[in-house]
């Protein structure tokens, strides 16, 4: 895509005399659409995105659109209208792009200045914990191995006694500029990688880089109610920053492991209990031991049929970082008898001699249901 000689209301998509507000929505509607963040790995994607980015840069300001609007590119050039016959100088697209690229791209050194060594990695760490544990909540410890500042330069990478210089080809600034036709395209610098600095001699423990992978112990409290999923910040725990640069954080991501009795929704509990037809029948009292040590008791009214839930607020998980707790959900699966005496196989034949059919409702109008279908 030819850059010098693109329209810069064309590259937003307004007309020549749309207003400060219309540019603004237009440049940050593209600007979303072409970010190298929602694009990666996308050359043209990024070469347009730093298209608008100038063309905006300078249709926002009211002098610069009017010398663009009276001379074009050619207002931007050295030596051009815009700077040779006395009136505003705008320079070099250079100065333009510095301040793009430092709030699009994480900035950089402006003026010659001193590169800033980036933030360390984020780090992750998997962790078991039981559902009593999660339902408690716990303090434990884990094992690690970081990267962390060295000992020996204290986080400079350079060896003691030494210093670092600045770096005569980029001047500090971490960044080269190369320029294509209209534009100005900066690199990081091949000489210090970036850094902006040339150390005169490298520590010869960290090898320059200012930090070693240590093992540490890390003391972590876990929460009561953590879920599968939830994350542990350890801020200032993940990798250490080259050069003395800040550490990232240490995420830790809980997984909770099945339970033989219970399965949790959220902050809810459930549970399968089977009960005897005669329970089922008459009604009874079921005590069920709960994650909290206390023993719950759960009414089952006469005549509960299977899959019938009934519920025990309160009894559940904890609210994480929160009051109050979920509830208990017991699942009801009556259980006919496979092994009957003779005296019970009797008790019952005399029972079904009794039976009218209104005593299993369901039954007799399935029955019916039935004959009423298919006939007779």
């Amino acid at each position: 895509m030819s850059t010098g000689e693109i329209d810069f209301y064309e590259l937003l998509g307004v007309a020549r005399d749309a207003d400060p507000a219309a540019l603004k929505a237009s440049y940050r509607k593209k600007a979303m659409k072409y970010h190298p963040d929602r694009n990666p790995g996308d050359a043209d994607a990024e070469a347009h995105f730093k298209q608008i980015s100038a063309a905006y840069e300078i249709l926002k300001d009211p002098q610069k659109r009017a010398a663009y609007d009276r001379y074009g590119h050619a207002a931007f050039q050295n030596g051009g209208p815009g700077g040779g016959q006395g009136g505003q100088d705008f320079g070099d697209l250079g100065d333009i792009f510095e301040t793009i690229f430092g709030s699009a791209f994480g900035g950089g050194a402006g003026g010659g200045g001193r590169a800033r060594p980036r933030r360390g990695a984020d780090l992750r760490y998997d962790m078991q914990v039981s559902l009593e544990e999660a339902f408690h909540g716990k303090t434990t410890q884990i094992e690690v191995e970081v990267s962390t500042a060295c000992d020996t330069c204290t986080g400079t990478g350079a060896e003691p006694g030494t210093s670092r210089r600045r770096c005569e080809l980029c001047h500090g600034a971490g960044k080269v500029r190369a320029k294509q036709g209209f534009f100005v395209i900066e690199r990081p610098c091949p000489n210090c990688h970036g850094a902006g600095e040339i150390l005169e001699s490298a520590c010869m423990d960290c090898r320059g880089e200012g930090r070693v992978d240590t093992p540490q112990t890390l003391e972590v409290e876990v929460p009561a109610g953590v879920d599968n999923g939830t994350r542990i910040r350890m801020t200032g725990r993940g990798e250490a920053g080259p050069r003395g640069a800040p550490a990232g954080d240490l995420y830790i991501f809980v997984h909770v492991t099945p339970h033989e009795v219970f399965q949790r929704e959220g902050t809810a509990l459930f549970t399968e209990i089977p009960i005897s037809f005669t329970s089922a029948a008459l009604g009874d009292t079921i005590d069920i031991p709960g994650l909290d040590g206390i023993t719950h008791s759960i009414e089952i009214p006469a005549g509960i049929q299977s899959g019938k839930q009934l519920r025990k607020r309160g009894a559940g998980m904890p609210v994480l970082q929160g009051r109050g707790r979920g509830d208990l959900v017991v699942e009801v699966m009556v259980e006919t008898p496979t092994r009957l005496s003779a005296r019970q196989k009797e008790i019952l034949c005399e029972f079904r001699e009794t039976e009218t059919g209104d005593e299993c409702p369901e039954s007799r109008g399935f029955l019916n249901k039935l004959k009423d279908v298919f006939g007779g």
